[in-house]
């Protein structure tokens, strides 16, 4: 482990695992978003499922002390990977135990045992695919067919649509949405439809011209536009917020949001609309 002045303090975490590694991964980077100035350096083997590739894990290890985390089944893989931690002196985290633990008993029935086992290609899994092809296709107002979606957002440029589309696809959710561009109509089928849930999303207009005036930078753009204008920009969020308001459409401020909480808002607002129906 490492200390830079105020800069923060860096550590090796390695996260070894038997099927693709998300899971280690986002639960790792959830625990160290709670320690400030903390910067992992991270170490990802997955798929590891003989004991040669733990070899080749546990070679790197030795290399870098720091954190283990694993998702492993194979008992004999543990075994050798928890004695190799010991000998080592670092510590070895199986993070999935104490869950798999607390549902078994709760349950009163055993552990799978099964590498992968949430990777298994079902229908979920393949729900899960056409959602993200449906959200990339109907990105930015483009596709039709609106009727299927599940979701549909609407907002200004620059208010995490697109991104925020892709993620709630990875989730299963087909979602579709459309820019509001001053001028320019929007779809007359949004007006009648009931099945999807519309949301808007809303920022501050600091923030708006503060992340569209990067984007310009990126593009090499440097001219004064109403793009990046300031009365231009809060005609344009007042107008997305009337809008809202006048069809009971429901609005999330992304201002401060992460993708990930944007998301969880309109998951919990879907489970509010399917109730309805």
């Amino acid at each position: 482990m490492a200390r830079s002045g105020d800069i923060g303090i860096y550590f090796h975490v390695h996260m070894i695992s038997d099927s693709t590694g998300e899971t280690l991964m986002e639960v790792m980077r959830a625990s160290v978003a709670q320690f400030q100035n903390v910067r992992p350096i991270e170490h990802l083997f997955a798929l590891v499922r003989s004991p040669r590739q733990l070899e080749r894990a546990l070679e790197h290890i030795q290399a870098f002390p720091g954190i283990v985390m694993f998702t492993l089944v194979n008992a004999d893989l543990r075994r050798d990977l928890e004695d190799a931690c010991a000998s080592l002196g670092m510590p070895a985290l199986a993070v999935l135990d104490p869950i798999q633990a607390t549902m078994s008993s709760y349950l009163g029935a055993p552990v799978q045992g099964k590498a992968g086992a949430q990777r298994v290609l079902d229908a979920d899994y393949y729900r899960r695919i056409e959602a993200m092809n449906y959200s990339m296709a109907h990105d930015d107002g483009q596709g039709d067919d609106l009727a299927s979606a599940d979701v549909i957002l609407l907002g200004v440029s620059r208010t995490s649509k697109t991104p925020t589309s892709i993620y709630l696809g990875h989730r299963g959710i087909r979602t579709a949405n459309i820019p509001l561009v001053p001028g320019a109509p929007l779809p007359e089928i949004l007006y009648r439809l009931k099945k999807p849930l519309i949301v808007g999303l809303t920022a501050s207009p600091e923030r708006i011209i503060q992340i569209r005036r990067n984007r310009l930078l990126n593009l090499k753009e440097d001219r004064s536009t109403d793009y990046v204008d300031e009365e231009t920009v809060k005609e344009e969020v007042i107008h997305a917020k009337r809008l809202f308001a006048r069809y009971n459409w429901p609005s999330i401020d992304v201002t401060r949001r992460s993708i990930e909480e944007t998301a969880a808002k309109v998951l919990n607002l879907l489970n509010d609309h399917k109730a309805k129906f």
